[in-house]
């Protein structure tokens, strides 16, 4: 939304007219708290453009609202994104400031910019672009390009206090955690929120296994070099259907169809990531991991329990940072029960059919007691900041809880093993040669989700798995009822003794909160969904199994040879109430959410042809030589 500002009186006084018109007559304005923070933001600040220039002559497209008041000087919060930083015109004015709304108010100068390439800025536009650890000359990153402007800004912007703040969702969390590397010395507080860390596991790849709807849908938009400086968004894909699982599966089919039947080599990165499917430098390359010393700034990460996107991301970049920088100011971490960037979109109670209780809304808990006292504190030197390092929410026990390491070291490593009849079990299985067998058909792939949509759904995480549960090419096994609560924190893995009738095959494990069958509705539960036995997806993970001991080099399985598949889950903090069931789920197809494996191999599957892929039988041992099970952290209660 935009709002061209001709006079501010006028302005004021229509829209005042407009409100009491539409109360007169009983019109809904759902967009009042809007429509208020676009009047505070017109009346209260002043915005300028510029063009700032990068140490290699690139000038970056950069807009800056300042407070209009002088009585004090002002902190900077700088925002540098790849997605506009629209509206763009000096009269023209945003409906937000800052990372929420609180910080209008508070009163910090605001700045908005668009990367190196990307819409109004010039230079060249890179994906994930390198970060260089030893630059000399006029080389560049995104980090030179983050440094160059905190100087700049420090520099010309009047009435600042010399301190930087920084923050971003997504891709801007990247740009932010780029930032913090070799930092200006005036960057001072930084909080990278749902960042992309490394495309071999956010995004687009998850152990080697690749995200279809959205790497497809995202790479139309963000694949395309950009011929001139622009002001508006590409052309987003067509699919020609609501039905993602059609489109994929049938009107798409292999993968080596995409150029023939839709790109036609217009979308130079798929071509580049298609020729690419290991983990080698193309993607090593994308990984901002290795390069996280030097941290000068205060780091506050943050990331959402049920983020489609980016879970790694937050995880592994709060992890880096703790590891590689002794003397960081402070490091912190926040999880709450959030979607993609759902702390600033939504109040964080629920999620799909999940629910995270209404007496404390997660979003408005960060953003009033941790977000805006982290910024306060280190950029304006107000009010006290927590010795707290992690602030995470408790799912299932739906409340804040506060540690001062994450994972917490009081918790206790456990092994819960698959055994026979379905059962999961903290004691090993004792028969010999025990397995568990289902067929796996491509051209039948097991859904992701019973929602209809051609992209990768919000609430796909936190989905009731019974649909996916009743069919015979997925394996189930579960404990006895709950006797008391558990509480899982902390990293999992599934050490599973795996075999295929081929050569190739990708494994899926799904962690599940099994409801008790006299669960309940929630009052924003739709009348067709039922929370009596609902099977909530707490955590899940796929590999590809090629890549089972190294991404770097694949290996086919061989037919019948039992192999072992180690894989990480991410973190959790959730607790399995009293009468609840765990529930593991074990499958070899998740579609459209991860392409189809042909399970025949070959070297590149995004050369598969449509006939190379087959069906195949595929065991999941749980014998006293072979025991698979989870292992999880539990927390003492």
């Amino acid at each position: 939304m935009e709002i061209k500002i001709v006079n501010m009186k006028m302005y004021s006084s229509v829209l005042a007219l407009l409100f009491i018109l539409q109360a007169s007559l009983g019109i809904a304005n759902d967009n009042d708290q809007l429509k208020e923070d676009s009047i505070f933001i017109a009346k209260n600040y002043v915005k300028k453009e510029y063009e700032v220039t990068m140490r290699d002559g690139v000038k970056l497209f950069t807009a800056v609202y300042a407070p209009k008041g002088k009585s004090e000087k002002y902190p900077i919060i700088l925002f540098r994104t790849p997605y506009s930083l629209q509206p763009y015109g000096e009269e023209n004015y945003r409906t937000n400031l800052g990372p929420s709304r609180h910080f209008m108010k508070e009163k910090y100068i605001f700045v908005y910019q668009d990367v190196r390439g990307r819409f109004m800025s010039e230079g060249e536009y890179v994906n994930m672009r390198h970060h260089v650890d030893h630059k000399e000359g006029k080389e560049i990153d995104e980090s030179s390009d983050t440094y160059d402007t905190v100087d700049w800004l420090v520099k010309n912007i009047k009435n600042n206090n010399g301190k930087v703040g920084m923050w971003g969702i997504s891709y801007p969390g990247f740009y932010t955690a780029a930032g913090i590397i070799d930092s200006h010395p005036a960057l001072v507080a930084a909080s990278p929120q749902a960042p992309i860390a490394d495309w071999f596991w956010d995004d687009f790849h998850h152990h080697g296994a690749f995200f279809l709807p959205h790497c497809f849908n995202f790479l139309y938009v963000f694949g395309k070099a950009r011929p001139e400086l622009t002001k508006e968004w590409g052309k987003r894909f067509d699919h020609g259907t609501p039905d993602g699982y059609d489109f994929f599966l049938n009107k798409l089919g292999a993968l080596s169809n995409v150029n023939e039947k839709f790109y036609h080599d217009s979308i130079a990165f798929w071509n580049e990531a298609s020729s690419h499917p290991d983990y080698d430098e193309f993607w090593q390359n994308m990984n901002i991991l290795p390069h996280l010393k030097e941290v000068g700034a205060a780091v506050l990460t943050v990331g959402g329990w049920f983020d489609a996107e980016d879970l790694y991301g937050p995880l592994k970049i709060y992890e880096a940072i703790e590891n590689k920088n002794a003397d960081v100011p402070y490091n912190g971490l926040v999880m709450g029960p959030w979607r993609h960037g759902g702390w600033s979109r939504d109040d964080g109670t629920k999620l799909g059919n999940a629910y995270f209780g209404d007496s404390l809304k997660p979003s408005d808990y960060f953003q009033e007691q941790i977000q805006l006292p982290f910024f306060n504190h280190y950029l304006k030197g107000k009010g006290e900041w927590k010795e707290t390092e992690a602030f995470i929410f408790e799912t299932g026990g739906n409340q804040w809880r506060q540690f001062k390491k994450w994972p917490p070291p009081e918790r206790t490593i456990a092994k819960l093993y698959l055994n026979a009849e379905g059962k999961l079990k903290y004691g090993k299985p004792t028969e010999e040669d025990a397995f568990d067998a289902f067929e796996s058909d491509p051209q039948n792939p097991v859904p992701y989700t019973e929602t209809i949509n051609t992209g990768m759904t919000r609430e796909y995480m936190t989905d009731d798995q019974r649909f996916a549960g009743k069919r015979p090419d997925v394996l189930v096994y579960e404990t006895d009822v709950l006797g008391e609560d558990v509480t899982l924190a902390g990293n999992m893995f599934a050490h599973l003794f795996v075999s295929t009738s081929e050569s190739a095959a990708d494994w899926v494990v799904k962690l599940i909160d099994v409801y008790p069958d006299d669960h309940k509705d929630y009052e924003h539960t739709p009348k067709h969904i039922k929370m009596g036995g609902y099977q909530q997806m707490v955590r899940s993970e796929v590999i590809r199994g090629r890549y089972r001991n190294s991404y770097e080099k694949p290996e086919a399985f061989i037919a019948g040879e039992v192999a072992e598949i180690n894989l990480e889950l991410l973190d959790v903090l959730h607790t399995f109430k009293k009468g609840h069931r765990i529930m593991i789920q074990i499958q070899s197809t998740w579609f459209p959410l991860v392409d189809r494996n042909p399970q025949k191999y070959v070297d590149n599957i995004f050369n598969a042809k449509d006939g190379d892929f087959i069906k195949a039988t595929h065991k999941v041992y749980r014998s006293k030589s072979n025991a698979s099970y989870l292992e999880i952290g539990i927390l003492p209660h």
